[in-house]
């Protein structure tokens, strides 16, 4: 069974206390910034009035939002580490309901904003020089001036805030907090509660029976809930096709992409250049069948390791592995991982109600904190640095960075975690002794890409073609979404979707459809950390340096020019041909690993 909240030991979780000392605290402040936020309604038709105005008004902005951010942020992670909580349900309810207030009260601001003259402008840099650091700021706005609204109609948009963001919500309790999975066979034959975290533990167990069953168990269990997901993932993709409508966009993806200065072009190369190497998927999932020698591969066969060898870590063991190979990038940074290791920023173990899967988060004023739920192999290796790498990002532009600047665009953010994931694998390739450690290192390779690169471009297509069949409208029933999805999957893994019905229910438990537009980066981040781990590992330590300075670099200049500056064109295909390079390259080694030691 898994453990309770309770059971779990204290220097295992994160210590939120660092954010807000006591539930009280967070109350304080709650009702402190709700008044705050009420007060500031009388700042609206005065941004304009004079620089000095103008400085004030932005300033007041940004300090209510990064007030709100803290807030927010403990309210999520005390409901993440228990989603049946219903305080904790109720702390984040607030937390969000403010943020509409926070939007409605502000939503004079970029209206007023856009009615500023050029000359107007300028004038104002040049008469207050505290605006000067905001340039930037403005210069996004003023290129976003098309898709801003009237101030009335802002008002309204932003007041919808809750219910815009209610089939998110609704999904995420189902998921984590409400669905009851059965229990099934673990690999002892003892009877085991599924969960999301048990589950990923027994698709990947060397026994094809206990992984058939906990295979069967979960997608059974969302084939009974199929019409309220479906239900609940129509209702968010009409919300985003609605923004965008309302907005002047052409469609979502357009919407969300221009969010991070992102060309819809760099969407569609990713399609293209992984379409074009499915070949290679599907020779390695023809090279699986041969090792596991089962002819006739099931989607419950995809994740089980091919090696035998046991390469698995406690979490002890893997926090110091993960420091031997981010050591590459100089003391200053491996100082920071040991802060986040000895200082409770990881909440390590999964419990009963625990939010499912691994995520870095925080806020500005606080610690970069992330969420795991522990299994002792090598993948969670790999989650642990990949989220790591993503609180280090965290933490170099927020001690760098003015608060303005002070995140990163989430077209950059998966790139930092998947560079951490790829100088792991260089590490361990360099220290193995031996040819079956070598085989386990490249088989979690390969089905590592196979899982960031296929499989989230083969999520982006989804995503975007739902978005596109709503747009054109069609209804998004269940049916509509169960025969789009496993014809997709047929597609990119090249298994019959007769031969596996139930994964045409596995859209349903995908979080990240309702985070508008967020997968794809997961694919062309991988890609591109794929090019700057071979830089920080074999290059020199001016391409060090410059990787730190992405990290340091925030929102201070737009995504692709960031990583210019790092030394990778997004905007070209090269980077995700590079990739596929480096796992055709490391399939080749696997086959003759494959061949030399008679494993097919």
């Amino acid at each position: 069974m898994v453990l309770q909240r309770n059971e779990i030991n204290e220097k295992d979780t994160w210590d939120l206390s660092t954010i807000f000392e006591t539930d009280q605290k967070w109350e304080e402040e709650l009702a402190l910034l709700t008044e705050n936020t009420k007060e500031a309604a009388s700042l609206e038709g005065h941004l304009l009035d004079s620089a000095e105005s103008l400085l004030n008004i932005t300033e007041c902005y940004l300090d209510l939002s990064r007030r709100l951010e803290k807030l927010y942020v403990y309210a999520h992670m005390k409901n993440d580490q228990d989603t049946r909580v219903a305080k904790y349900q109720e702390y984040y309810a607030k937390a969000m309901t403010l943020y509409s207030q926070l939007d409605q009260v502000f939503s004079f601001y970029e209206p007023e904003f856009m009615a500023i003259t050029e000359e107007q402008y300028q004038n104002f840099l040049a008469e207050e020089p505290k605006l000067q650091p905001y340039k930037h700021f403005f210069d996004k706005l003023l290129q976003n001036k098309e898709h801003v609204l009237s101030q009335r109609e802002e008002e309204l948009l932003a007041g919808a805030g809750e219910i815009f963001g209610a089939a998110s919500e609704t999904f995420a309790i189902l998921d984590n907090a409400d669905i009851v999975f059965p229990f099934v066979k673990d690999e002892d034959g003892n009877e085991v509660q599924l969960s999301h975290g048990v589950y990923m533990r027994l698709v990947e167990s060397k026994n094809r029976e206990v992984r058939r069953g906990a295979y069967e168990a979960l997608y059974s269990t969302y084939e009974q809930y199929q019409h309220t997901y479906a239900k609940t993932l129509q209702t968010n993709v009409k919300v985003q096709n609605y923004r965008a409508k309302v907005r002047n966009y052409k469609s979502a993806r357009e919407a969300a992409l221009a969010a991070n200065f992102v060309p819809e072009s760099v969407y569609d190369n990713l399609v293209s250049a992984v379409r074009k190497h499915l070949p290679l998927l599907h020779r390695y999932l023809a090279l699986r069948s041969k090792i596991l020698g089962i002819p006739d591969l099931k989607m419950y066969d995809v994740y089980t390791p091919l090696s035998s060898v046991e390469y698995s870590f406690t979490y002890e063991k893997a926090l110091k592995k993960a420091e031997e190979a981010l050591a590459i990038l100089g003391e200053d940074y491996l100082s920071r991982v040991k802060r986040a290791f000895s200082e409770r920023w990881i909440d390590v173990y999964e419990n009963q109600g625990k939010r499912s899967g691994a995520y870095s988060g925080g806020s500005y004023d606080t610690n970069a904190f992330m969420l795991l739920n522990w299994q002792d192999n090598l993948d969670n290796l790999f989650t642990l640095v990949h989220e790591t790498g993503h609180s280090m990002h965290s933490s170099y532009t927020r001690e760098t960075q003015p608060y303005v600047y002070g995140d990163y665009s989430i077209f950059l953010a998966e790139i930092a975690s998947t560079t951490n994931e790829n100088i792991l694998t260089e590490k361990l390739l360099q220290e193995v002794q031996d040819d079956a450690t070598r085989f386990a290192i490249l088989n979690n390779f390969l089905d590592g890409f196979r899982g960031t690169v296929f499989r989230q471009t083969q999520f982006a297509e989804f995503e975007h073609a739902i978005h596109q069949a709503d747009q054109n409208g069609e209804v998004l029933t269940s049916e509509f979404l169960n025969n789009l999805y496993a014809d997709l999957n047929q597609e990119y893994y090249g298994l019959s979707k007769e031969d596996n019905p139930q994964i045409q229910y596995e859209w349903a438990r995908i979080p990240h459809f309702y985070y508008n537009y967020y997968v794809y980066q997961y694919s062309t981040g991988f890609a591109a950390a794929s090019a700057l781990a071979e830089k920080i590992v074999h290059g020199s330590q001016d391409d060090r340096d410059r990787y730190i300075d992405y990290l340091k670099a925030g929102k201070s200049d737009y995504p692709l020019n960031i990583m210019r500056k790092a030394g990778v064109d997004m905007e070209k295909e090269d980077y995700l041909n590079d990739a596929f390079a480096v796992f055709e390259r490391r399939l080749d080694e696997f086959e003759a690993l494959v061949e030399k030691l008679g494993l097919a």
